[in-house]
């Protein structure tokens, strides 16, 4: 049985807060913005469950089949080598940049839609397992798998990923825990 993660009502919190204006700006056609009070936090750290440790909120993975691309002109954001060879789950080369803040986030993902070229680019968070998924027993392997499909991000297009070593790592370890589970059962007599 696989754990079916729940999602919040983006909602959540603003219930009882006041309707949106009806107010629309110059364009005519996008409602005008309330200004707040202070700066939300969510300018400055990735809300949970993304990792505000050393891997970064978000990876941008480039597809390139050559290897020659290069993050180098990129505003401030931390590029790994280019690859010249596949990378699981990516079936051609490419290289990736951990962004570790939203202002790092929007600076990079507005120069690679203007930049990337012909180039595909998926875009994917990197999320920590959750207290529910915790207790639920999720591997950190169906997270990242999650976060390489149902929650990423596509610019260009959408190069199939090999799932494989996801689906055979969560398959390895389900079996061990099974096994786990089958030792612990007979060494307390229970048939």
């Amino acid at each position: 049985m696989s754990y079916i993660p729940t999602y919040p009502s983006p909602l959540a919190g603003y219930t009882n807060a006041p309707p949106l204006p009806d107010e629309r700006n110059e364009d005519g056609k996008s409602y005008k913005n309330p200004p707040r009070e202070g700066r939300s936090e969510a300018y400055d750290r990735f809300v949970e469950p993304l990792d505000n440790g050393r891997r970064g909120g978000f990876k941008p993975n480039t597809h390139t089949s050559s290897g020659s691309a290069s993050a180098g002109n990129s505003p401030n954001s931390a590029s790994t080598p280019s690859g010249t060879a596949p990378s699981a789950p990516h079936p051609v080369a490419m290289f990736e940049v951990n962004l570790f803040t939203p202002a790092q986030f929007g600076a990079f993902i507005a120069w690679l839609a203007v930049w990337r070229g012909p180039l595909s680019a998926l875009i994917h968070p990197n999320t920590v397992l959750t207290a529910d998924e915790r207790a639920a027993g999720v591997d950190a392997m169906e997270v990242e798998k999650r976060d390489h499909s149902e929650r990423a991000i596509w610019m260009g297009e959408r190069i199939p990923l090999d799932f494989a070593l996801f689906n055979d790592a969560i398959l390895r370890r389900r079996r061990s825990q099974q096994q786990q589970q089958q030792q612990q059962q007979q060494a307390g007599g229970v048939a």
